[in-house]
């Protein structure tokens, strides 16, 4: 059982949840784990698992859930000493993840669902690809379109399982507003997390 809290964050593409997180770790010192930076610093590494993974991305497969969830389990091993808290950022990404995370690493303390509508979340892509001298592929309007509505399945079905510990909040508002919200919810989940601490 880790003494800090785990909190997974999840919102919809456009949904702010990025800024979110740098807020939370400039205030909180959260460790912030994003299963694709884990997975392309592992490529980077140039270890036997990091190749194996770069040949699966580079022919556009999805990666196994076992193999993401290794590198998060080692991410939070490695930092568990120090960390006074992890945010798992966009996972995860399909209700039996979520189940397998809990079994293999730990129980969630908090999932912080940051809501939005679809017009906002394909305006606000579609905005940042039009300012972006990178463009993507994947930034057209129907594909957008089609990531939400997958995002969408996949989320309710996550949250339906972890209604007693998950925050909706509306992301329509602007940073400051939504970050007020969220401050609340992690000050009282580490009273708590301290009280359950002093109990043991």
């Amino acid at each position: 059982m880790l003494k800090v809290p785990i909190i997974w964050v999840l919102g919809g593409p456009g949904s702010g949840k990025g800024t979110q997180c740098e807020k939370i770790v400039q205030k909180y010192g959260f460790v912030h784990l994003s299963t694709g930076d884990l997975l392309r610093a592992e490529v980077a590494s140039g270890s036997p698992k990091g190749k194996d993974l770069a040949i699966i991305m580079k022919e556009g497969r999805l990666v196994s859930n076992d193999d993401v969830l290794d590198l998060l389990e080692k991410a939070i091993r490695e930092k568990s000493l120090d960390a006074k808290g992890f945010l798992i950022d966009g996972y995860p990404r399909e209700k039996n993840q979520g189940v397998a995370f809990e079994k293999k690493i730990a129980p969630v303390d908090l999932i912080i669902y940051f809501e939005c509508e679809d017009e906002t979340l394909v305006n606000r892509i579609m905005g940042r690809a039009a300012a972006s001298t990178e463009k993507r592929a994947d930034d057209n309007e129907q594909t957008v379109k089609a990531r939400i509505l997958t995002f969408r399945g996949n989320t309710n079905a996550i949250l339906s399982q972890y209604t007693d510990r998950t925050l909706t909040l509306n992301a329509e508002r602007t940073v400051d507003e939504i970050f007020c919200d969220v401050t609340c919810a992690l000050d009282c989940l580490l009273q708590k997390k301290n009280l359950e601490a002093s109990d043991r």
